[in-house]
Parts: C-alpha cells; structure tokens; sequence
C-alpha cells in the first residue's frame, strides 16, 4: 500500500487498546470508532477509545451501524445521545452491512431520515460505509452525494458509477498498541486533500 493517509476504525472487538503506543509505533492520521447500533446499544469501549485517541493527536469519528429493527429518527438519537458534537472530529459514518431481503425503498428511507438528521445535528454530511453488496442493492444511483467508504479485502476497489473516498483494504491488520486483528483503511488521495475534504486546519490558519 503506498496510499499517504490511513487509519483504523475500532470497536469493544478490539479489546483495550494502547493508543500511546499505536501513536509511537505506527503511521495512521486517522481513526473511526464504533459508537452505536440500532435504536439502544452503545459501544462499551466507545468513550475511552474517543478519548484516548484524540488524547493522542488522532482525528477521530464515530460510526454506526444502521439497523433496519428500528427507525432511522430512533437511530439518530442513539448516536446523538453517544457521540459528542465537536467541530474538530470527522463526519458521522454509517455503517450498512445489512442483509439484501429488505424492502429496497424501506431501507433507503429509514438511511435517509438517519443521514439527514445526523447532518443537521454535526454540520457534516455522514460518510456510508458499504460492500459491494450494500451498495449495489441499496445506495447505488440514490445517495450520490455522499462520500463512499467501501470494503474490499482482495483487489482495488472500483465502483463504476461512483468514487469511493475511503477504502477498507484489510480486516486482518496487526497494529502495535492492538491486541487483535484491526481493519486498516486508505483515503483517496494525499493529505492536502483530506484536509480539504475534511476541512482540517493546519497550524496557523484560521
């Protein structure tokens, strides 16, 4: 991998993680951490991992993982209620791993209501993390602006329709300061423009 930004997206799978020493030991700007699920589950690792990873000078987001068991308002709640509202973190990020039976227009519903809320409470409109599957059944030709974040373990990802913004490579990663396997991940194109995307300040702008 020679892509110049990447980080990790965690959960309580990881177990406790040394965030001094991921931040010593390896090369990552950047870290999603699971938050909630659905309408009442809260990551139980979720405020220290947060803490602790900005503690340590990593840009840090929360992600979601979208449920169709309940409502996309009731889900927007949970991670409202989970995850703090900082001008400093970056976008929420939806997670849809969610089997292909369901109503197509349901679902795209209940994402949407989700989405839409979690944008006007942060400011930021939130990121979909999909797989090919996902994305083909239920987003594809319906969410265009919004920025995909895609898993693909095997090969470079390619969505004809669509770029992807951030990329899942690897679901097996060893990481000082990790006591598990962790998912790595890559963003399109180079620092300046996840600055820009991001709308990061560096030192000395306003």
């Amino acid at each position: 991998m020679n892509h110049e930004v990447k980080g990790l997206d965690v959960s309580h799978h990881q177990g406790e993680i040394n965030w001094k020493k991921v931040q010593e030991k390896n090369d990552f700007q950047f870290v999603f951490i699971k938050a909630t699920e659905g309408h009442d589950l809260a990551d139980k690792k979720f405020r220290y991992n947060w803490q602790e990873a900005q503690k340590h000078g990593f840009l840090t987001g929360a992600y979601h993982f979208f449920s169709m068991r309940s409502s996309g308002r009731d889900q927007a709640q949970n991670f409202i209620n989970t995850v703090p509202k900082q001008p400093n973190s970056l976008p929420p990020v939806i997670d849809v791993e969610i089997h292909l039976q369901h109503d197509k227009n349901k679902v795209r519903q209940e994402l949407q209501n989700l989405a839409t809320i979690l944008e006007h409470h942060y400011g930021k409109k939130p990121i979909l993390y999909v797989t090919y599957d996902t994305y083909n059944q239920y987003v594809k030709g319906h969410f265009n602006n919004y920025h995909i974040w895609i898993r693909d373990i095997v090969k470079f990802p390619i969505l004809n329709d669509q770029k992807w913004l951030i990329w899942q490579y690897n679901n097996r990663g060893r990481v000082s300061g990790i006591p598990t396997y962790v998912d790595i991940n890559a963003f399109n194109g180079d620092i300046n423009e996840f600055r820009k995307v991001f709308l990061i300040k560096t030192a000395g702008q306003k």
